[in-house]
Formats: C-alpha cells, structure tokens, sequence
C-alpha cells in the first residue's frame, strides 16, 4: 500500500511546471540537507505519492500530485564542487545525502493554500499546518492527502463557506 508525502520546492528554484516539463514528467529530487527529510525520503517506496507544495509562493500552495518512481539512491549533487549542493564531507563510499525520482502526475484543478490548510478542521494534525514546521519532505496520512485532492477539486462559493 503506498504511503503519502508533502515535497516543498520554491517555484523559483524547481516548480511542478518543471517537473511537468521534464522528460517523461520525472526528475530527482536533489539537494535535501537535512537528516529528517532525507530519511523520509530513503523511506519512499515506489509507487509512494505526492502533494508537490510551492514554498515561498504568495500564498504558499499544493500545486499538484507525483509519485515516486526510483527509491532512494545517493545525491551525485553532494560530490559535485560546482554544485551549490556540495558536501565535502559526503564520499561516494559513504554518501551522507540521498534523493528519489519523482514523476507529475496531475496538476490539481486548483491550488490549495496554505491559509485554506490551516483553516480545514481535518488537516489539524498535518505537519505542514504545525507551526514552526519547516522540513522539506513530511509524511502525510492518507486521509490527509485524500482531504487536500478533495479540497483541490472545490470550485467558489463552495469552498468559501
């Protein structure tokens, strides 16, 4: 049964138009520096999906689904001195960073923001809604990804009551 994710990415830095725009939809995720978020991404299995989340947006915002589609292998980004990624503490005998493939799978009929998370009574507990919560990579439960699909899919009047 696959499990579900939150990925934050700055739509500067690497959007889901990005990732839609790749060969077969699908790229790396590369360049987590922390040890939290990358274990949970060495947790991912294939098959694993996704809410890509654009940080650093006006408003911040679920922009669309993606599923894992390589499990966790060492970062080549970490080894690269003219990567801003770099860790020379990190030795392809010992790779201290790891990422996942990724692939888009839909864009979501609209975005969900940030205030509309906080404010769904259902999504109290998701880690994204928590203050203070910065990880770049988070598990979220099924019924929390089902609520945020279920959100996307909103239209109006509906959704500002």
């Amino acid at each position: 049964m696959p499990r579900h994710w939150l990925m934050k990415s700055e739509p500067s830095v690497f959007s889901f138009d990005d990732l839609l725009a790749r060969p077969g939809k699908t790229d790396g995720w590369e360049g987590v520096r922390n040890y939290q978020a990358r274990n949970h991404m060495m947790a991912m299995k294939e098959g694993d999906r996704v809410l890509f989340y654009h940080s650093g947006a006006e408003p911040p915002h679920v922009a669309g689904l993606a599923e894992v589609v390589r499990e966790a292998y060492p970062d080549h980004t970490a080894l690269d001195p003219k990567s801003r990624y770099y860790d020379p503490r990190s030795a392809p005998s010992a790779p201290r960073w790891h990422m996942v493939d990724v692939r888009a799978v839909s864009r979501l009929p609209r975005p969900v923001s940030l205030p509309e998370l906080k404010a769904n009574p259902r999504l109290k507990k998701m880690l994204i809604v928590q203050k203070g919560q910065r990880l770049s990579v988070q598990p979220v439960t099924k019924e929390e990804f089902g609520e945020v699909v279920r959100m996307a899919k909103e239209t109006g009047r509906r959704r500002n009551r």
